[in-house]
């Protein structure tokens, strides 16, 4: 089944450049060295960069926004209000773990949530930036899931949940997640997530009238061509396991370049 992503809110967002993108960082307490190398690319990035988007996934899991106030939380959340603070844009989507990411996370970060999918203006190109996974649409089983937790009355009958209650459901699906990962490794094969779709990528670039689309969600980083234009893949960040990786996407006068891997000693 082929379904037609949605389309983008009109006009688009003037950007500064340099601008960075990155995405599926699944922070979380048992990864501390992916937290440490995010921390130390927001060094840089106060230097280097005019904006960060951050493309969903940047929790391994959020059940409400609650959990702001969590050592763990606030932390990540203080360290992008600081870059927030030095002159640097914070833009945040939503992924499929952390859809329930909302305006309090948001003010405490300094941060702007965006829509997905949206359109940005920045170093004299449109680009069109989604998570990814509206765009995945062969996989009719997750699409499924995606319309019924996307449903307001839905999340609001989750929130209304004990924050308890919450958390038991999100480590019970972060434990059947982490059992299938455990069994990748052991066949050192890259996680199994499933890919977008060409038609649903001509359709975005189409709607959008972009020539350049930016996503995550796969965890496959290339570089593809189209008739329709161009589709940046972000990666994954994980400097916890045995397949390190961490990398930024940057957009700037010269065009897009994907900088060195950001890693920890």
């Amino acid at each position: 089944m082929t379904a037609t992503p949605s389309t983008p809110a009109a006009g688009a967002l003037a950007v500064p450049a340099p601008a960075w993108f990155i995405s599926d960082l699944h922070l979380t307490p048992e990864m501390p060295r992916t937290l440490a190398s995010f921390e130390q690319a927001l060094e840089r990035a106060a230097h280097d960069a005019r904006a960060l988007f951050i493309l969903g996934d940047f929790f391994e899991f959020w059940v409400g926004d609650e959990e702001t106030d969590s050592p763990f939380a606030a932390q990540v959340a203080a360290t992008l209000r600081k870059l927030a603070g030095r002159g640097v844009q914070v833009y945040l989507m939503h992924g499929n773990r952390d859809f329930l990411l909302g305006q309090r996370f948001a003010r405490a970060a300094g941060a702007t949530l965006l829509p997905d999918p949206s359109v940005i203006e920045c170093a004299g190109q449109r680009v069109v930036l989604s998570h990814g996974d509206m765009l995945c649409t062969d996989d009719e089983r997750y699409m499924r899931f995606r319309r019924w937790t996307r449903k307001r009355w839905v999340q609001r009958v989750f929130l209304s949940l004990p924050l308890a209650l919450r958390l038991r459901v999100a480590r019970r699906l972060r434990a059947d997640s982490e059992a299938g990962r455990a069994s990748q490794a052991r066949r050192d094969a890259p996680p199994d997530y499933g890919d977008t779709t060409p038609q649903a990528v001509a359709s975005l670039l189409r709607a959008s009238r972009a020539p350049v689309l930016v996503h995550g969600h796969t965890h496959r980083p290339a570089r593809h061509e189209s008739p329709e234009g161009v589709r940046w893949v972000l990666t994954d960040w994980d400097l916890d396991g045995k397949r390190p990786r961490a990398a930024v996407l940057q957009l700037d006068a010269s065009g897009f370049s994907v900088l060195p891997q950001v890693r920890v000693d």
